[in-house]
């Protein structure tokens, strides 16, 4: 096994906004920095945002100008997978699809040295069976980093049933030397950002759904009582409405169909419309001429706290879930919602600031209520509030 230093070449395959994210932070910590697509035209792209952004961070003092030059000159673009054969770790970041991921993984077998190691970026789909695409599962490791790469603080680290444990501890420390926080989690649907904040979504969408409250009115509650930085709504019209769904239908299906990440028919609509947000000018809201600052949300105190208390504890639901089957350790998934989702605080925090008792009767009104196991209470959740202990 090789240690990581300044001197591995990190290839990165993939040329769109993450893979580029993901080039740009390995370069500025000293890699040379191989990025692969087989589309010219997104080369020519990553290298023009790279570029300017670059340049942007030197000109508001950021980097000086001097560091802006060697970053540049360590990333070099290409269009064929060969010249990974001198590269320490290879970082795939390519569309969200198996069957592709598990072909790269068997070409780049053939191409880069015994040393190598071969990372996948996905969100969802399970690290073991992109490494199943390899000779050499065992050199194979889950490295999800947010978009973008470069802002964003978190990375999950996901190991394969395969993977070797030198493996996952040298990725770890890399991770650390890019200035990035790095959290260990299995290798389960959704793993842990994707998996505990489902609920901020599926929920947000059941209440619309039910008609009791509108939009704007649930951000609303979520920003003004939470202090979210943004409503459910407007995350998914900024994340996608398109990216955001299959993400739940893809946790939903690798869960076995479990009830509480039941994908929401509203937003299946809204993506066969082809409204997935911003980035179409229009999603929950319309943004072509500003309407969502028009919109007013109804402001009343009960039915605000109705919101919040739904919202937030299905989330705390999900976070105990997360730890009851040792999916993640604590520490680790308060560090992934609060760096990967920006959640202004931890949830096992937040469970014991309202009280475990009061959210574990919340969730069995809504469980008595519906009858669906949607609403199940986690077992961690009841035995903490009958012996009133707190995380």
């Amino acid at each position: 096994m090789i240690n990581f230093n300044k001197h591995i070449k990190i290839g990165v395959v993939g040329a769109g906004a993450m893979g580029s994210g993901i080039a740009q932070v390995a370069a500025t910590f000293g890699h040379e920095v191989f990025i692969y697509d087989n589309s010219e035209q997104a080369l020519i792209k990553s290298k023009e945002n790279l570029n300017s952004t670059l340049k942007m961070l030197a000109e508001k003092g950021k980097i000086s100008f001097e560091e802006s030059d060697q970053i540049s000159r360590k990333l070099i673009f290409t269009n064929n997978l060969n010249d990974f054969t001198k590269c320490g770790l290879v970082i795939e970041a390519i569309v969200e699809d198996l069957e592709v991921k598990k072909r790269l993984f068997s070409q780049l077998d053939e191409i880069v040295n015994d040393n190598c190691f071969l990372a996948t970026n996905t969100s969802s789909l399970s690290v073991m069976s992109v490494a199943s695409g390899s000779r050499h599962p065992n050199r194979v490791i889950g490295l999800h980093f947010f978009n973008p790469a470069p802002i964003m603080k978190l990375v999950e680290i996901i190991p394969a049933l395969t993977t070797n444990p030198q493996v996952t501890e040298l990725c770890l420390n890399l991770v650390k030397e890019w200035g990035k926080i790095p959290v260990i989690a299995k290798d389960t649907p959704g793993f842990i950002v994707n998996k505990v904040a489902r609920p901020y979504y599926g929920e947000a969408l059941r209440i619309y759904e039910e008609g009791i409250a509108d939009f704007v009115t649930i951000d609303y509650a979520m920003k003004e009582i939470g202090k979210f930085k943004m409503g459910p709504f407007e995350l998914m019209d900024l994340i996608g409405n398109d990216v955001n769904y299959k993400v739940t239908e893809t946790v939903f299906k690798e869960f076995y169909y479990d009830q509480r990440y039941k994908p929401s028919i509203t937003q299946k609509r809204y993506v066969e419309a082809g409204w997935y947000g911003r980035k179409t000018t229009r999603g929950f809201y319309d943004y072509s001429n500003n309407n969502e600052q028009l919109l007013t949300p109804n402001k009343d105190p009960e039915l605000l706290q109705d919101i919040f208390n739904r919202i937030i504890a299905m989330l705390i639901n999900e976070a105990a879930d997360t730890l009851f089957f040792g999916i993640a350790t604590k520490d680790d998934i308060e560090l992934a919602v609060k760096f990967g989702v920006n959640y202004p605080k931890g949830l096992f925090e937040w469970a014991n600031e309202i009280g475990i008792d009061k959210v574990v009767k919340t969730l069995q009104l809504l469980y008595e209520k519906y009858n669906e196991d949607r609403y199940r209470v986690c077992p961690l959740l009841k035995n903490k509030a009958s012996v009133n202990k707190k995380f």
